[in-house]
């Protein structure tokens, strides 16, 4: 599954950037997100529960940052285990470009989805997917614009 997207931010450049890179504004913006905490430099642990179509979980996992070009862009690789539920792994490319005064957040998603999860069908994975990449993108710059008026 792949997914691109842009969000146009009320914020410089090196505000956005920085609430890229902060735990607690990810926590909060990341749907089901319970935990997210640093573990490493550019490593986080992560909890987060979803619900799609009848399958709930809570997948355990990692985060890792990559290909660091700060206040540019960096990649975003995860992976988390929900049991029986099954598995779910992807990443995706952020950049940022200053536009005036604001900033555009462009993404490049892509993800997989193993175990029962695989069996609900692409295109409910697909939709699924999209609506909280949207949610998340949505709560990300609706924060960052808050923190920075």
């Amino acid at each position: 599954m792949e997914m691109h997207g842009e969000e146009r931010i009320a914020a410089s450049r090196e505000v956005v950037w920085a609430a890229l890179n902060d735990p607690e504004v990810l926590k909060q913006c990341i749907p089901g997100c319970q935990s997210l905490e640093m573990t490493g430099d550019n490593e986080m642990s992560a909890t987060v529960k979803l619900k799609i179509g009848p399958v709930s979980a809570t997948f355990k996992g990692t985060v890792l940052l990559e290909n660091i070009q700060a206040p540019e862009s960096y990649t975003i690789t995860g992976e988390g285990k929900g049991g029986i539920a099954g598995f779910a792994k992807g990443g995706a490319d952020v950049a940022l470009r200053e536009d005036g005064t604001d900033t555009v957040l462009t993404y490049d998603v892509k993800a997989q989805v193993g175990g029962k999860l695989a069996q609900l069908g692409s295109r409910l994975i697909d939709s699924t997917s999209k609506k909280l990449a949207s949610q998340f993108f949505t709560s990300f710059g609706e924060s960052v614009e808050g923190q920075a008026s």
